[in-house]
């Protein structure tokens, strides 16, 4: 397809996903983040639209579209609800991702196929209790045992657990922990299967529509036929597929940093003070300006990333440069905003108050902003 067909379908898909954020996820926003529950029937409809598969192949379920395209809709739909854009980017970049790059051609049609037609929701746990950023050293631990696995241990903090059919677990193989990852490996683990349990919902600050549990395994008997890749790869995959998850975080960051934004500029212009609208002041003006540089910098990262992704060029430094500075942008923006807005502004008749609180989130999962910094001081350094 050459470029210029490229652009107009992109552009064209864009005003989709517009309109479709606009008309279906926006009315239920507020009230998903009060009574903090997934809305399967949203999904659906997402579905319909080939939301949920937009980067995979047809002959899986998928829309057959590119990353970009993909990135795109997690921004839009963040614009109205930082939750959705949650469910969408898990959903995609954490939990189908890994499944089309490094399973074989029949867990993709068993697993890939439910979850790019939308189906089934998907999930990726790898935090533990005692481990967060240092993954190499989970004590989740996966035994073989003739064609099975039989898998002990806790996971927490796994977004869309509970209404996930699907999910990519990852744990220990062999007889000892290692200290380098060598034993880590990843496998595919089916809602249902005897010995897997999903614990109560947590309550959070922010993204409250999103669902995030904690994973419980007892003696659970996983087919060896599930295990992604090899044994040891869990630690390459974990890597690999968290390059993607933040730049999808990013764009989720960038969407709802958007949205605040565009409420800041329509009440600006309505709100008087001083016998005059408040984009009269100079002081406004500022703000507004260096939010428009903020936010034009933070898509400029994000296009350059995607795009890196989608040619299958090495993109970590830049992924990782996303996540630093996009969340940390959204959440400052986010809190200006509910300044601009005053009294109204903490108040939750107005959304950027939820804004500001889904904001939040973005500097931690997937990895912190402090972690994104350590591995960007590395890279440059070497």
């Amino acid at each position: 397809m050459d470029t210029l067909v490229l652009e107009r379908d992109q552009m064209q898909i864009s005003a989709m996903l517009k309109k479709f954020a606009k008309n279906e996820i926006a009315p239920l926003a507020a009230k998903r983040d009060e009574e903090e529950y997934f809305d399967w029937g949203q999904f659906h409809k997402m579905a319909e639209q080939g939301i949920t598969g937009i980067p995979w192949p047809e002959k899986y379920g998928g829309a057959g579209m590119d990353y970009v395209t993909f990135i795109n809709a997690v921004e839009e739909l963040s614009k109205v609800c930082g939750a959705t854009g949650s469910d969408l980017a898990i959903h995609t970049a954490l939990a189908s991702w890994p499944i089309y790059t490094f399973g074989t051609e029949e867990q993709k049609k068993k697993f890939l196929t439910p979850l790019a037609s939308g189906e089934q929701l998907g999930a990726f746990s790898l935090t533990e209790p005692d481990h967060g950023s240092n993954y190499k050293q989970l004590t989740t631990r996966a035994v073989r045992d003739g064609d099975h696995y039989i898998v002990n241990g806790n996971k927490v903090f796994t977004s869309n657990a509970g209404p996930a059919g699907i999910y990519v677990v990852f744990m220990q193989t062999g007889d000892k922990t290692s200290d380098d990852g060598e034993n880590l490996s990843a496998f595919i683990i089916e809602k249902g299967t005897e010995g897997f349990t999903t614990g109560v919902p947590e309550k959070k600050m922010g993204i409250r529509g999103h669902v995030v549990s904690s994973l419980n395994f007892d003696n659970c008997r996983i087919p060896a036929e599930n295990l992604l890749g090899k044994e040891g790869d869990g630690y390459k995959i974990a890597k690999r597929t968290l390059q993607g998850g933040r730049l999808a975080m990013s764009a989720q960051a960038l969407g709802i940093a958007e949205g605040a934004y565009q409420l800041a500029l329509d009440y600006v212009k309505e709100r008087k003070q001083f016998g005059k609208a408040l984009k009269d002041f100079q002081s406004i003006q500022f703000k507004l300006a260096d939010m428009a540089i903020q936010l034009e910098t933070s898509r400029l990262l994000i296009n350059q990333a995607a795009t890196l992704q989608q040619e299958g060029e090495d993109y970590s430094i830049a992924s990782s440069m996303c996540k630093a500075y996009v969340s940390e942008m959204a959440m400052k923006l986010t809190t200006e905003v509910v300044q601009l807005f005053g009294g109204y502004g903490y108040i939750r008749d107005y959304p950027v108050e939820r804004m500001m609180r889904d904001a939040k989130i973005t500097q931690i999962y997937t990895g912190t902003v402090e972690m994104q910094r350590i591995e960007i001081a590395e890279k440059i350094l070497a």
